[in-house]
């Protein structure tokens, strides 16, 4: 999308600005958590400690990394094409339907790896399936993305209730759930990444979904920069009517956009679903739909920022929760507070130290014009 900014060195767009966004929102989180009496800096030990003091916390952290990396990148591909996708919560309910029936399926019969590759497929059709009429909506009749991606996202909500207590939930069972999967729906655990350094994962759901996490993430930037779809998709977010004198469909363009960014919205249940529940539960989605448009945001929509900023997030979930164990005066709700504080600076707030910055480089490079001219 257009930027009406001054243009900047790749290390200051991608690195500087976000740092001062998570800066200024940790700064404004230690005030927050000196007015309730407690000590910041034993806040910011216990949540770093939380999420990387032990190998078990670290795969913890990398867990919900992976999601975050998932829904990450499903809204920055509909970013690129000038697209505001927030329906990635929905997406991922119903590409949970996609790995349930796979597994379902499959999981008494088959090995876990051949099983995964089909729910992969299920999640990421079923998530574009969901994506499709939105975009549809947007490209043919001019319905506002935001609007209707809001509303499917209620549509999916209800759909999943149904579905879980009225059709696949098993007999007998009084919980809204599946009943649990067979070991062909269990995906393994990375223990053996975490060994090769000396760590030991115990009880932390950290899966092989972690490794799909990264090479979509490798897809998406060979998508977006290296394939004449990606060029067609920039040109359209950056400038509609240039794409349009170029000759890009632009219909064709948002709905196949709408559909990739819900495909990988999609996958996102492979996680929980296959990872760590076994089986399909209300609400697995846990709001990972809506932290993936902060994560692209701080990610500049980038895949190399997408993913340290999933970790980041991944660290503020699981040292979120140290937090509050050793730190009683620090419920969860204040945790949700320092979370919104990250997502405020580094989305909403994203531009408000871009100027600034901007005049010290152009301030900068003056003087250094300016030397140079005295030594010539």
């Amino acid at each position: 999308m257009s930027n009406p900014y001054a243009k900047l060195p790749g290390w200051a767009e991608y690195g500087l600005i976000p740092l001062v966004n998570l800066a200024v929102a940790f700064l404004v989180a230690g005030l927050v958590v000196l007015l309730v009496g407690e000590n910041p800096l034993n806040a910011a030990y216990h949540m770093v400690n939380g999420a990387f003091g032990r190998g078990e916390y670290i795969g913890f952290t990398l867990y919900y990394a992976t999601t975050f990396i998932f829904t990450g990148l499903a809204v920055a591909v509909a970013f690129h094409a000038g697209l505001f996708n927030i329906g990635g919560e929905g997406q991922a309910y119903i590409g949970g339907i996609g790995v349930a029936l796979a597994c379902l399926w499959l999981d008494r019969t088959m090995p876990w790896f051949v099983v995964f590759p089909l729910a992969i497929l299920g999640s990421a059709f079923f998530g574009a399936l969901w994506a499709f009429l939105p975009g549809w909506l947007q490209a043919r009749r001019g319905s506002h993305i935001v609007i209707t991606t809001i509303m499917f996202n209620f549509i999916a909500s209800s759909l999943m209730v149904y579905l879980l207590t009225r059709v696949l939930k098993p007999l007998g069972s009084m919980a809204p759930q599946t009943r649990t999967f067979e070991a062909g729906g269990q995906l393994p655990k990375l223990d053996w990444l975490l060994g090769l350094f000396g760590l030991q994962v115990g009880n932390a759901p950290f899966n092989v979904s972690f490794l799909l996490a990264l090479a979509a993430a490798f897809c998406v930037w060979v998508l977006i920069w290296r394939t004449r779809l990606g060029y067609e998709m920039r040109t359209l977010g950056h400038s509609p009517s240039a794409a349009r004198y170029a000759g890009i469909r632009e219909q064709r363009i948002t709905v196949v956009a709408m559909m990739l960014s819900g495909g990988l919205a999609g996958m996102m249940a492979l996680n929980p679903i296959m990872g760590e529940q076994f089986r399909m539960q209300l609400d697995f989605v846990q709001g990972a739909g809506f932290v993936g448009i902060a994560v692209a945001l701080m990610g500049r929509s980038h895949p190399a920022g997408i993913i340290p900023a999933a970790v980041l997030f991944g660290m503020l979930y699981q040292g979120g929760a140290e937090i509050a164990f050793e730190m009683p005066a620090i419920s969860r709700d204040m945790i949700v507070i320092i979370q919104g504080l990250v997502i405020l600076f580094a989305g909403a707030l994203e531009n408000m130290f871009r100027p600034a910055i901007g005049r010290l480089f152009a301030a900068g490079a003056a003087r250094a014009a300016v030397t140079q001219t005295k030594g010539a």
